[in-house]
């Protein structure tokens, strides 16, 4: 259980006395905001380990590998834009506030509808709401981008209540045939309504980075401008993510570990300071490996991964609403997110509620 924290400002110690960041990317802070309200959906339609025995893989070399039992899957008949509506519908109800009051709309997918219009104006259309919407496109990374990017819009005083969504439906561009990749994903969104706040909250640190130089360990090739969707290239599965599990595996250990320390020591805070961790839910042993090499108990992590598997975008918020429905946040607390990914790209961020 969370429990709350003085509402006193953490950067009390001198600049020089911090430790060097890892210098992966530039540290920020962004307070005078909060998190009005939460909200999450995943497809009702259950896909056990079990179901993908036709692809050869065994369920416990899945669940020991991975962490995961089961995920969910969209019908033919749901895009993003449905399960980032239920999201989102969700999350008003839980900040207690109407669809109208909304003026600003950021959804982080890289599984839009289509290419355009964007997922967000099609959300805005379905919310029947007037609002300037985007989309951002960051996959695993996508909620934390969008989520600070919505927050520069609060914290100037050009929007007043913000919508963001993170949402994938990974079950469209996983390759049905591929038993390395496909057993790993699942479809889900979740939504938080931002809002100002006073001047503790928001966040306390945060970092977005990039490195670009990784980008084909995560990647679906087909598709763009790029290389367009041909017969021969439809033939060869371009359509379809690609991913180098290895590399992205010990990538994914160490950029965790570098930006969440980066911004601890940014905040001035240790890991005993911080009330929850919501990690991207891509693999336990990722997940593991974070509280061993990072000195957090197990149970500040919350996982659900074993139910929902990777939702890329819709991973964090997905958690991150678990947690608040479950009165695991109390005001106050500091809680650390991190999502992590194709680009490759990350975003991590100390938010105090």
């Amino acid at each position: 259980m969370a429990t709350a924290h003085p509402n006193s400002s953490p950067r009390s110690e001198s600049s020089s006395t911090r430790p060097v960041p890892s210098g992966r990317s530039h540290l920020r802070s962004l307070l005078g905001f909060q998190i009005l309200g939460t909200g999450s959906y995943v497809p009702d339609n259950v896909v056990p380990n079990e179901a993908l025995s036709s692809l050869g893989c065994d369920p416990e070399w899945i669940i020991q590998r991975t962490g995961i039992r089961e995920r969910r899957h969209a019908p033919e008949n749901i895009a993003t834009s449905d399960m980032a509506y239920q999201a989102a519908i969700a999350a008003l109800e839980s900040a207690g506030v109407d669809a109208s009051e909304i003026d600003l709309i950021v959804v982080g997918t890289f599984t839009p509808d289509s290419l355009t219009p964007s997922t967000a104006c099609r959300l805005q259309q379905r919310l029947g709401i007037r609002a300037a919407a985007m989309d951002v496109s960051a996959a695993c990374a996508g909620f934390l981008y969008a989520m600070i990017t919505a927050a520069q819009f609060v914290k100037t005083g050009t929007s007043r209540r913000a919508l963001v969504v993170g949402a994938d439906l990974l079950s469209r561009i996983a390759n049905p045939h591929d038993k390395k990749t496909y057993p790993l994903f699942g479809d889900g969104a979740g939504a938080v309504v931002l809002g100002p706040g006073n001047a503790e909250q928001g966040m306390v640190s945060y970092t977005l980075g990039s490195e670009g130089e990784g980008a084909d360990m995560l990647c679906v090739p087909g598709g763009g401008s790029k290389e367009p969707l041909t017969p021969e290239n439809l033939a060869e599965g371009k359509q379809y993510l690609q991913m180098d599990g290895r590399g992205v595996f010990k990538w994914a250990v160490r950029v965790i570990e570098d930006s969440i320390r980066d911004v601890l020591d940014d905040a001035d805070l240790q890991p005993e300071d911080i009330s929850l961790v919501l990690l991207h839910q891509a693999n336990v042993r990722i997940i593991d490996a974070a509280c061993e090499n990072l000195g957090f108990p197990r149970e500040k992590m919350i996982v659900n991964l074993d139910q929902y598997g990777n939702t890329s975008a819709g991973s964090v918020p997905i958690v991150l609403d678990e947690a608040a429905r479950k009165g695991l946040i109390h005001s106050g607390d500091r809680i650390l997110m991190c999502g992590f990914g194709a680009g490759l790209s990350w975003g991590t961020t100390v938010f105090q509620w």
